[in-house]
């Protein structure tokens, strides 16, 4: 059985050809039933990133996962480095905790 994370992967490797790739699976982080895979963050490491504006990048990325942003994947994490960059500095924050709402829901905007 093919996994989204595998699947994210893959895509990403054929893309970017990255001399360096993350995929984490953060679904366990939210309200969302034991095993699903909704919710990732990606760390993508590529020369194809060398004079990309950083917005840009983030476009790259969720271009190659468009099929999987329609269906499976809620919500996608990006981080989209150069090699330089990353040989700098291979920090990567840790994502916030789930609040357990979303800003388009009218019940949650009214208890915050």
């Amino acid at each position: 059985m093919t996994t989204v994370k595998s699947t994210i992967e893959k895509k990403l490797l054929e893309q970017f050809k990255p001399t360096h790739l993350e995929v984490i699976n953060e679904s366990y982080m939210h309200n969302v039933p034991k095993g699903s895979e909704t919710h990732f963050k990606v760390v993508v490491v590529s020369e194809k990133f060398n004079e990309v504006k950083h917005i840009d990048r983030h476009r790259l990325v969720n271009k190659a996962l468009s099929q999987e942003l329609e269906g499976p994947v809620h919500a996608l994490s990006v981080k989209a480095k150069t090699p330089a960059q990353w040989a700098k500095s291979q920090k990567v924050d840790p994502s916030p905790s789930c609040r357990g709402g979303s800003k388009h829901d009218p019940h949650f905007n009214k208890q915050n």
